[in-house]
Formats: structure tokens, C-alpha cells, sequence
């Protein structure tokens, strides 16, 4: 489109209704009146802003190309004069107030010593939404709950006497050099909690030699992720595999020409689990909240921040299909979201380069079982047919991970490496890159001494014997509770009274 029409603030106030709803975002107008109903976050949200700018609102939970790839590009009606928009007053509510004090009065960085306090400063600090979407898991959030759990059920048998003077916990992933075993896992709409969003996971993995897997759907585009990166920065992808192949195939093509070096296919997510703390954002107080239609149009539910921007996920996506990805790439195919010791053996045999066991950290099918579980059945059933250990097909865990001790475990039962998502998102939303680059020291810190302790001078020499997983499947077993998560953990709530009224 060579002419681009540049339309006025004034202009656009005029289409302010249901029936002409025009708005602007990132400095481009937009006619949405035919998508007011199509919209999974609802209507009303987009008539609060019709004839306005809806940049603020609209960036922290959408992908940034969501409109773009959404509305017919008759509906993109021009750029805006942006002298002539009236600027809007922001009024700072009470709530936001005290956010923004809470901001000021954070622990100081130095006094972070762990994973779970940056978690404890996310949860004080971040707006309630955004909390509500990070730290929500599906239906009664017993899986979330286990995924931390099934660690304290794995105990070291530590070796003496071996010379740990120097330890090392570099690691290969993929073939590519990594810092520590452990990659930064996927999380989603990152400006949710802070307006740098993953920028700040980029350039802190940058610096210290750290992989990031790109979400499909990060707030910050997937070029400028790959634009901030350091020269020879490694980044994974994490893809939500879209009804419409050919966006699907564009996009895989699109970032192995940018250097990705891995497509991670999520494949437990056929339909988003139901995550309540995230719902029930939409019900308390909120009479303009989002309503989604979900199968019968007479029956209407609220979805939360999840539902209303994945409506494009394929739930067709089977077996079948991993012939064809692997015809569109070279990048190495890794399935994210393996449960199973039969669908391990299923991904082995259907030419992949390896597996996630993972459980999309508590967000999908509520008690299905740990990652650090499905390790142990994952690899007697692989070992049984010869296909482990081989260098051309690796196994990954992620869910529940907190301290280097965790990953330790998963490594000596049969993992190459472990995915880390929330600790390293708390991380940024309470500190930005600074947090994230802490959080990695904190690692490192913690992986010096647990490897002395055990006895292991490199990775490789963490094997099955340095640790006892007897209990691992028994769910009963009493262990000590862990007072700092425990601590962190906010509970499901139940539907509240109205106050107002009361």
C-alpha cells in the first residue's frame, strides 16, 4: 500500500460507538466495529477505548501483531496525526498508588537470595491481573502444587572424598553451549508485569551465556527479541501450532532464518486448561469484564487473559503432522508437553530430536503427574528398546523447579536439562534485567556448592545412584513442608459477595 492515509485525533473521536468503532494503537487506526463481537476478551473493553488511543491498554496482553493479523486489511485504515490527539489524563487510582509505593519500598537486590523471594516481591508488586494470569494453574491447582513437591520426594546419596576443588556445570543443549543445564522456559505476554517485558530475559541471557525459548506469544515481537540479542546469542522457540498452517509455516521459516536453533511444538495445550485465579479476575467488580462465548451461545463463561488470546491454537495437531514439520525446517524438533512413557516412545520413533516431559506447568490437565516423575518411566521404557541414552535425541523437564538441587535431581534420573519459566519471569517483573541476571547468579551460586556437596566435579558424573527416587510415585509420603514455598503460594479462592451491596 504505497498511499497511507493519515487521519486526525478528531476524526477518529467521531467513530465512538457500537455501531462506528474506530481505535488507535501504536499509532495506526483500526476499524473494529466488525470485530467487536469476534473479540475473546469481549466488547466492551474495546468500546472503553472506541475514538481513542487503546495503546496502553492493548500492549501488555496481546502479542504485538494480534491486530494485524486479526482484522482484514480493509480495517487498517491509515496512520494517526498524533498531534492531534487530545492526550488523556491518566487518573491514578488508589490501588495503583499503593502498587507504585510497594514498587519503591521492594527488598533491595542484594537482599534476594533465592527463587522464592523474588516470587513473594512479583506477587506484592504486580497489578492484580497480571498476577492472577502468571501465577494461575488449572482447576483445583493440585498439579502446580506437585510439580514442587515431587523434588522433596527425591533424596541425595552424596559421594566423599573426590576432589571438588573445581566443579563445572556448563552444559550442551541441543549441541548448543549453555552456562548452566538449565534454559529459560516460555512464558507468555511478558508486559503484563513489566514494561520492558522479555527484552529484559534477552538481555540478561545474553550476558551471561543463558538460552531463552521465545513464547509465540510474548509481548514483545519475535524480531525485536531476536534484534536486542548479543552477537551469538542462542534462542530456542516455543510454538503454539496455529489452524491455519501456512501463518504456521512462515513463522518456523521466518526464525530459523533468524538464527533459532530449536522449535519446541507445544503439544498439551489442544485447548487451555482452566485457570480460575485468572477467571475470577473478570468477575470481582468488574461489570465490563470479558465474556466469551464458549460452544452454546446461550451459555456465556468468563475465560480470563488465557482463553481470550488463544483462540488460534489448532486442537487437530496429531501424530500425523510430524512429518510435515519436519519438511518445513531443519531446526531440531523438540515436543513440549510429554506425559507419558508411550508417547515418549511414540516421539522417538516419529524422528524427533527430543522431548519436554512437562505438565505446561500446572496450567493444563489438573493432577496429571510431575515432570520429574514421567523421568523415571520415560527412561526404562526408552532404555528397554536401546534408544537411551543417545546423543541425537535428548529428554528436558520443567515444572517446579526452584533451586539448582532441583535440576541436580533431574539430571542424575536421566534429563539433559531443566526448563525454568516463573522464577526467571518473577525475576524481571519485580527487578527488570537486573533481577534476571541475579536470579542466574543465584543459580550458579547454588550449583557450585550443591555439586561439591555431592560429589559430582561436571555434570557427567551425576548419575542415577547419587540419588534415591524410591518415593517419588507414592503421593502420600510425608515430607517436611517447604515453608518458603508454601509461603509464596496464594490459594484458590471462592466466589465472593458483592461488598457494595452489603
Amino acid at each position: 500500500m504505497s498511499d497511507v492515509q493519515t487521519l486526525t485525533g478528531p476524526e477518529v473521536e467521531q467513530h465512538a460507538s457500537r455501531d462506528s468503532c474506530w481505535i488507535i494503537v501504536h499509532g495506526k487506526v483500526y476499524d473494529v466495529t466488525d470485530f467487536l463481537d469476534e473479540h475473546p476478551g469481549g466488547s466492551k473493553i474495546i468500546l472503553k477505548y472506541a475514538g481513542k488511543d487503546a495503546t496502553e491498554a492493548y500492549e501488555p496482553i496481546h502479542p504485538p501483531d494480534a491486530i494485524t493479523t486479526n482484522l482484514p486489511t480493509e480495517k487498517h485504515l491509515g496512520v494517526i496525526d498524533i498531534t492531534t490527539v487530545a492526550k488523556v489524563i491518566k487518573e491514578v487510582s488508589e490501588d495503583e498508588k499503593r502498587r507504585l509505593a510497594l514498587m519503591d519500598a521492594r527488598p533491595p537486590l542484594d537482599n534476594i537470595i533465592n527463587m522464592h523471594d523474588f516470587e513473594t516481591v512479583a506477587r506484592t508488586v504486580l497489578p492484580e491481573k497480571a498476577w492472577a494470569y502468571y501465577s494461575s494453574a488449572s482447576d483445583d491447582e493440585i498439579t502446580i502444587r506437585e510439580n514442587r513437591l515431587a523434588y522433596q520426594r527425591v533424596w541425595f546419596r552424596p559421594r566423599i572424598l573426590r576432589d571438588v576443588s573445581s566443579v563445572d556445570w556448563s552444559s550442551t543443549i541441543l549441541g548448543q553451549k549453555s552456562s548452566l543445564p538449565v534454559y529459560i522456559s516460555a512464558t507468555a505476554l511478558g508486559k503484563l508485569g513489566h514494561p520492558d517485558g522479555e527484552l529484559c530475559l534477552t538481555k540478561a541471557a545474553g550476558k551471561h551465556g543463558v538460552i531463552q525459548m521465545i513464547a509465540t506469544l510474548a509481548s514483545c515481537s519475535f524480531d525485536d527479541i531476536i534484534d536486542a540479542a548479543a552477537p551469538g546469542q542462542t534462542f530456542f522457540l516455543q510454538l503454539y501450532v496455529n489452524r491455519d498452517r501456512e501463518i504456521t509455516r512462515k513463522y518456523v521459516q521466518h526464525a530459523e532464518k533468524r538464527g533459532v536453533k530449536g522449535l519446541f511444538i507445544t503439544v498439551d495445550a489442544p485447548q487451555l486448561g482452566r485457570r480460575e485465579k485468572d477467571m475470577r479476575m473478570k468477575f470481582v467488580g468488574d461489570d465490563a469484564g470479558a465474556k466469551v462465548q464458549e460452544g452454546q451461545s446461550d451459555v456465556k463463561k468468563d475465560q480470563g487473559v488465557a482463553r481470550a488470546i488463544s483462540s488460534f491454537i489448532d486442537p487437530s495437531l496429531s501424530w500425523k503432522d510430524i512429518p510435515w514439520f519436519r519438511s518445513i525446517t531443519k531446526m531440531p524438533i523438540i515436543l513440549k508437553g510429554i506425559a507419558t512413557a508411550e508417547d515418549a516412545i511414540l516421539a522417538y520413533e516419529s524422528g524427533v530430536q527430543g522431548i519436554v516431559l512437562s505438565n505446561h506447568g500446572g496450567r493444563q490437565l489438573d493432577t496429571a503427574r510431575s515432570g520429574l516423575e514421567v523421568l523415571l518411566e520415560v527412561v526404562v521404557a526408552l532404555r528397554q528398546r536401546g534408544y537411551f541414552p543417545n546423543p541425537n535425541f535428548e529428554i528436558y523437564v520443567d515444572g517446579g523447579v526452584r533451586r539448582a538441587s532441583d535440576v541436580l535431581k533431574a539430571i542424575a534420573l536421566g534429563a539433559k536439562a531443566v526448563g525454568v519459566g516463573r522464577p526467571f519471569l518473577y525475576a524481571f517483573c519485580s527487578y527488570g534485567q537486573e533481577g534476571v541476571e541475579k536470579a542466574i547468579q543465584i543459580f550458579r551460586d547454588e550449583f557450585e556448592m550443591n555439586m561439591r556437596l555431592l560429589g559430582a566435579r561436571t555434570l557427567n558424573e551425576l548419575e542415577p545412584e547419587m540419588v534415591d527416587a524410591t518415593a517419588l510415585t507414592q503421593h502420600v509420603v510425608m515430607v517436611p513442608q517447604d515453608n518458603l514455598y508454601q509461603n509464596t503460594y496464594q490459594p484458590l479462592t471462592v466466589a465472593q459477595f458483592k461488598q457494595s451491596k452489603l
